[in-house]
């Protein structure tokens, strides 16, 4: 099968994730696309909310729309969730799967600073959304290895890993900071929150102090 993954901190999950995802998932004609919560990412200080509640707000979503599962394997490893780790794991669980990592062009960009960054090549293909205010030069360390790899959609044939794919989606004007700042402002956010997840953050009483 072919494994769209898509990782965050979902601290919410809102539509800025999910829309992105849809039509990738549209375009690259995956199987599905899997919903991966980081636990401690290496990158960030931690999460507003528990992880135990964003795998809730995730699971929500993942039995809204059958296109998502939820891969909790990061969210449930104790230490620091590296890509590396958890892609080596997956391969373990699903030898048979194709993966295609989606991310940002932010994220293409810093790429060359994750953990074994080139090793990655090796487990999965990545997926790159263009990020306002974000352009790949050629100046970048990333740069010469995304001229190499960069496929056209539907052009890879049987190859299982190492390539680099560009898509175009719908803009969202959607964050999860700005989010939760307006919640704890008492401002609606069902615009871009999905309502079953905004229940839930009622329901919790989550994201009252401003962060």
């Amino acid at each position: 099968m072919r494994i769209g993954i898509l990782g965050g901190t979902f601290d919410p999950i809102h539509f800025g994730h999910i829309r992105p995802a849809l039509e990738i998932k549209s375009q690259l004609q995956l199987d599905s696309v899997w919903l991966m919560p980081n636990h401690i990412p290496p990158h960030k200080k931690s999460t507003v909310v528990s992880t135990e509640q964003r795998l809730a707000m995730v699971d929500l979503i993942c039995h809204e729309y059958s296109e998502f599962e939820l891969c909790d394997i990061e969210a449930r490893r104790s230490g620091p969730s590296y890509l590396l780790t958890t892609l080596e794991e997956l391969h373990k669980r699903y030898p048979e799967h194709e993966f295609f990592f989606l991310i940002g062009t932010d994220s293409l960009v810093s790429l060359p600073t994750w953990h074994h960054w080139l090793s990655l090549f090796n487990l999965c293909h990545f997926v790159v959304s263009p990020r306002n205010g974000w352009q790949l030069t050629s100046e970048m360390p990333i740069f010469k290895q995304y001229e190499q790899r960069l496929t056209s959609i539907g052009q890879h044939k049987a190859q299982k890993s190492g390539l680099i794919f560009q898509v175009n989606i719908t803009p969202q004007a959607y964050s999860s900071t700005q989010i939760r700042q307006q919640l704890a402002q008492g401002i609606s956010q069902s615009e871009a929150v999905p309502s079953q997840v905004l229940k839930f953050i009622t329901e919790k009483n989550l994201y009252q102090t401003p962060t």
